[in-house]
């Protein structure tokens, strides 16, 4: 008996669907005997046969196509041949390779470059490889990942922005196409073990859950291992990690030592242990990513106090010491400029990306700002040493001389955490304001399980430096300039030394492929392949005098937009109108950067002709690479635009125990409406846990039995106090458990203003007043879940075993339609009469 009686969720039992067509075990066993009953029926044939099969057309009774042994009626006088069967096999002397990819970092941020942020391994690896100072990005992390997977540009992948932001239009379908094979499926058809491990955000949103497709995860994009997360970001601390093609909780709790970092680390090295104990003569690729340096900014404290003072001076301070530093490094040549850290003409600039002076914060906000730099510098610095651990092993399994490493980052660092920063992120995608008196009591917990935080547009620009904005702005190179090193002492006879050649995110697969003796195919499975837009780094390894060998590279971001050709970059300054972008008045301004590295001094008056052929160059590569239409809607309205759903819409949903945490992205949309939560019940006296569950400590609602009694909790934004909703006594045997919201009004920023009211049955137990959220649950990635709760706690109040033990939870509905609650209760207890 379906709960709640919905005859519609099952589907028709036909005769028809038993059958699956095709042979049957019978048949192929009757014609294998009926192949082996007389020499008449199989040809007995030596050497290879490369015409038609004998036997019935579609059955294998002839010979394989490239078989050169011998087939006789007897297996003693037949002669076998391999090759055919055997797995491909890789050049002997062909490397590991080893790709670190962080996010959201800018050039200036780490030690190798001249930052502050101390990464002991990274700069190991630069001491005894290369480190470039002109590798670029596309400035937002999905299309860049993209260009590693593929060597293509990221309109060419369909990735015009994040996997989130699909438009429907060719440069932005969100799907990687089959035209653009893999570096992965293409090194797994040489011969290469595949691994992928930490952050993917190259899924569609709708086939990151359990009952989505898996043909763009990434076993299926050529992968043999798999273990990490699918979406932009996730809690360090409670990740939503998927192992290979399935949802899986994280090992241990944060209580005993978790972090994201760690784990992942712990997972890549038994994947080479698993490759090295089996498999040794094969090489191996490994990508590695890391949810560092994404928000949420999450560090173990004896990493963030390293730090303590280290960012008092401010974030104008630090621009100018780092480009010091950078200058004397050589990273940046003599007389390179400062850029100031509001650019932007005031009709261009976001208020949110804006930067509010050093010397205009009081003490308690530069005392904060201060800390989220220091969190965010542990952070990095405890990653940086779970790739070292990575290392180790490779140098003490004699692995790491033969080794090609990559260590780098997917864009410039990011100014989500708008000018104030934030201890929760979601209220930044609310729309809520964050309130200093209450950030300042989070201050000693700032990279806890307890906070979700981000730092304030100050330290994007000054992880920038010395360039114009950061993360988003991909007419800068603040956010597409990005650092990388390159190590392989087999392959690199240059120790420690600079590298001022420019390119792209688009050039690590051809150098891979060169370095490994592999060519992309021209056709895969059939399907002609696009080309690689990608060139190979491999003449600048031992050549710090090579010309530059990329001549052209355009760049598109959410309606920004600029072109680097030939030492000369133009960028266009776009400032939205409401209602359609205008891009056609956009200035465009002109840099020589081969002169002018920092992007400062506009020449576009000086250099008219110089620059109509750059936007000529752009205009062209855009019409080569799918790049229109330009798109500069808000992320509200992208995100919010209609795309077609795999499931028809509905009104009504039902959701099971003991299934996967399904996605904020598939599930239910209750964000700014009324809604309805049913849940069937059959309980002990002692029954306790959750019935359903959607969120985290950040934002979320749960309804548990704890006590003897009925809680709904909705944590809004994780603001106290909690809003807690709490029946009378409750008895045992069976009932309807539920709460209605009916949204009444919108609040001053825009939250539901309504009554919320609890039921027991048909009875209502409890009424108020209650206010929610409108938008995401939970950015860590916790997903709705039914009979038990997955990662970060919403509620303080829920019982220390999270699962619903003492009882039996059926399913719980969720309803957004106009009718009663209590008619969907009466509904629901006719399911629980009958059952």
């Amino acid at each position: 008996m379906t709960p709640f009686d919905d005859e519609q969720l099952l589907p028709p039992q036909s005769p028809a669907r038993h059958h699956r067509g095709g042979l049957s075990r019978g048949s192929i066993l009757g014609g294998l005997a009926a192949a082996g009953a007389g020499a008449a029926t199989v040809p007995l044939v030596a050497g290879c046969d490369h015409g038609s099969p004998a036997g019935p057309p579609g059955y294998g009774t002839g010979i394989a196509a490239g078989f050169d042994g011998t087939i006789a009626l007897d297996v003693r006088d037949s002669a076998p041949d391999w090759k055919p069967f055997q797995t491909p096999v890789a050049r002997e002397d062909a490397p590991n390779v080893l790709v670190v990819l962080y996010d959201d970092t800018g050039m200036a941020a780490w030690s190798p470059y001249g930052g502050r942020i101390e990464m002991p391994v990274m700069q190991r690896l630069a001491d005894n490889g290369l480190t470039y100072t002109q590798w670029h990005t596309t400035a937002l992390c999905s299309p860049t990942r993209s260009c590693f997977l593929t060597g293509r540009n990221h309109h060419v992948n369909r990735f015009a922005s994040i996997a989130e932001g699909t438009t429907g239009f060719p440069g932005s379908a969100g799907r990687l196409p089959a035209q653009c094979a893999t570096i992965g499926q293409v090194l797994q058809d040489n011969g290469y073990s595949t691994f992928w491990v930490g952050k993917d955000h190259n899924v569609p949103v709708s086939d990151a859950a359990g009952g989505g497709s898996r043909s763009q995860w990434p076993l299926q994009m050529g992968f043999d291992r798999f273990y990490g997360f699918l979406g932009g970001e996730t809690n360090q601390w409670y990740p939503a990690l998927a192992q290979d093609n399935m949802f899986i909780d994280q090992p241990y709790p944060p209580e005993q030592g978790y972090h994201l970092s760690k784990d992942l680390a712990d997972n890549a090295i038994r994947m080479l242990r698993d490759q090295r104990s089996s498999n040794p003569s094969k090489p191996w690729f490994l990508w590695f990513c890391p949810g560092a340096n994404h928000a949420p900014h999450h560090s173990p404290a004896e990493y963030a106090d390293r730090y303590r003072g280290r960012f008092d001076d401010g974030y104008e301070a630090y621009r100018e010491w780092v480009l010091a530093r950078m200058i004397d490094k050589g990273i940046m040549p003599e007389g390179t400029a400062l850029t100031p850290i509001n650019p932007l003409p005031a009709d261009v600039a976001l208020p949110a990306d804006m930067v509010r002076p050093w010397d205009s914060l009081n003490a308690d906000e530069r005392k904060l700002f201060a800390r989220m730099a220091e969190v965010f510098a542990g952070f990095s610095e405890y990653t940086d040493a779970q790739v070292g651990r990575i290392v180790e092993f490779l140098e003490h399994s004699g692995q790491l001389d033969n080794t090609l490493i990559f260590y780098c980052a997917d864009n410039g660092a990011s100014g989500e955490g708008s000018p104030n920063g934030s201890v929760n992120e979601n209220k930044f995608f609310n729309g809520y304001p964050d309130d200093l008196a209450e950030n300042m009591r989070y201050i000693d917990r700032l990279g806890s399980p307890d906070t979700y935080n981000h730092y304030p547009t100050g330290w994007a620009t000054a992880f920038s430096t010395p360039f114009q904005m950061f993360k988003r702005y991909s007419q800068f190179s603040g956010g597409t300039c990005d650092p990388l090193v390159i190590h392989w002492p087999k392959g690199i006879r240059a120790k420690g030394q600079i590298r001022h050649q420019y390119h792209h995110a688009v050039d690590i697969v051809p150098t891979i492929l060169d370095a490994a003796g592999v060519e992309m195919p021209a056709e895969y499975r059939g399907v002609k392949q696009y080309p690689l837009n990608g060139i190979s780094m491999r003449y600048s390894f031992d050549d710090g005098a090579a010309p530059t060998t990329r001549k052209r590279q355009y760049y598109a971001m959410l309606g920004t937009r600029g072109i680097w050709a030939d030492g000369w970059k133009a960028s266009a300054l776009h400032a939205p109108i409401s209602g359609k972008g205008h891009f056609d008045r956009d200035e465009w301004e002109l840099f020589h950067v081969d002169a002018d590295r920092s992007e400062s001094t506009n020449l576009a008056d000086r250099y008219p002709d110089k620059l109509r052929e750059l936007i000529a160059a752009w205009d062209e590569e855009a019409r080569d690479n799918f790049v229109l239409p330009l798109d500069d809607r808000t992320a509200v309205e992208i995100l919010l635009s209609p795309r077609p759903q795999a499931e028809p819409p509905r009104t009504r949903y039902f959701y099971y125990p003991d299934a996967a945490p399904v996605p904020e992205a598939v599930a239910v949309n209750i964000r700014g409406r009324s809604y309805k939560i049913l849940a069937n019940v059959e309980m002990d006296r002692d029954a306790e846990g959750v019935l359903f569950t959607q969120g985290s400590r950040f934002g979320g609602h749960v309804l548990f039995i704890a006590n003897g009694v009925l809680h709904y909790v909705y944590n809004f934004l994780g603001i106290a106090p909690e809003q807690d909703f709490v029946s009378p006594q409750l008895t045992p045997g069976r009932h309807s458990l539920g709460v209605e919201f009916t949204r009444e009004k919108a609040g001053d920023h825009a939250e539901s203003l309504g009554t919320t009211t609890l039921y027991v049955d048909d009875q209502p137990v409890a009424s108020g007043p209650m206010r929610a959220q409108i938008g995401p649950f939970g950015l860590a990635g916790d997903g709705l879940c039914v009979g038990y709760a997955a990662g970060d706690p919403i509620s303080a109040q829920l019982p220390k075993c999270r699962e619903f033990s003492g009882g039996t939870v059926q399913v719980v509905m969720v309803d957004v339609s106009p009718e009663s609650f209590l008619d969907l209760q009466r509904e629901a207890a006719v399911a629980l009469a009958r059952d």
